[in-house]
């Protein structure tokens, strides 16, 4: 692979050379590849076809994971989110012990390795809010939670140049990867000051299906904005905002 140089940008094929745009600008690759065909009947292709099964059902999990939470990620994700999600799920799939190879899958997988995956690889909720909050899943009940005790916003949020306020964000979803299904509860708190005041306690409960047999997820974030005359203006269009996937009950 490699970059496009000169004033003119070319997008196509000439020859045995691709040229195309990415958002890493314009590139150009030399055409090549095995036979489709060959791929898909071929005896000596079978781990291929067994990897490329597993890499489509990651990438389903992850586009359905990302459906769940949409409302979240408008405004807290960054242009290459959905492809490291996709690759934490073929992380998840390969520690499947239960299905043949080519046929593993996130149910029998370790959910749990997708803890602490940040959707926003330019502001990462671990390195600006630094609060001990206290997170829970309560399969029971269908109650995904998080507690966020008192706590001095100046001093346990970095924000970035301009902001006067900040929200605090959660979501809980109960996703149902065999069925491509999911149910998703949000919360957000008011637009509070980010000054030198203690905060007050805050609990937010996302409530999804009680007694569930599918995995639970619960992802918690900050919303940054600048109030200008009495109205709350998103800071960046939430370019700075961190989301993280904080608790985990898989199967």
């Amino acid at each position: 692979m490699a970059k496009q140089k000169g004033p003119l940008k070319v997008k196509g094929s000439l020859g045995d050379l691709t040229f195309y745009k990415s958002q890493d600008g314009y590139l150009v690759r030399e055409r090549g590849g095995i036979d489709k065909k060959r791929i898909a009947n071929d005896p000596s292709f079978q781990r291929t076809r067994e990897n490329n099964s597993e890499f489509g059902r990651a990438g389903k999990a992850g586009q359905l994971f990302r459906k769940a939470f949409n409302s979240l990620l408008v405004n807290s994700a960054d242009n290459r989110m959905a492809s490291r999600l996709h690759r934490a799920m073929v992380q998840v799939i390969q520690t499947d012990l239960v299905s043949d190879r080519g046929l593993r899958n996130v149910i029998d997988g370790e959910a749990e390795l997708l803890k602490g995956f940040e959707f926003n690889i330019k502001g990462k909720l671990d390195s600006n809010f630094f609060v001990p909050y206290v997170s829970a899943i309560d399969r029971v009940t269908g109650a995904i939670t998080v507690t966020v005790p008192s706590f001095v916003p100046t001093t346990m949020i970095t924000a970035p140049s301009g902001t006067t306020h900040y929200k605090i964000i959660s979501g809980g979803a109960e996703i149902d990867f065999e069925n491509n299904r999911f149910t998703i509860a949000t919360s957000a708190s008011a637009a509070l000051p980010w000054n030198g005041n203690s905060s007050a306690v805050l609990k937010q409960t996302n409530q999804v299906n009680p007694e569930s047999t599918k995995p639970l997820f619960l992802v918690l974030g900050i919303e940054y904005y600048q109030e200008v005359n009495g109205i709350m203006y998103p800071l960046k269009n939430g370019s700075y905002n961190p989301l993280a996937l904080v608790d985990v009950s898989g199967m």
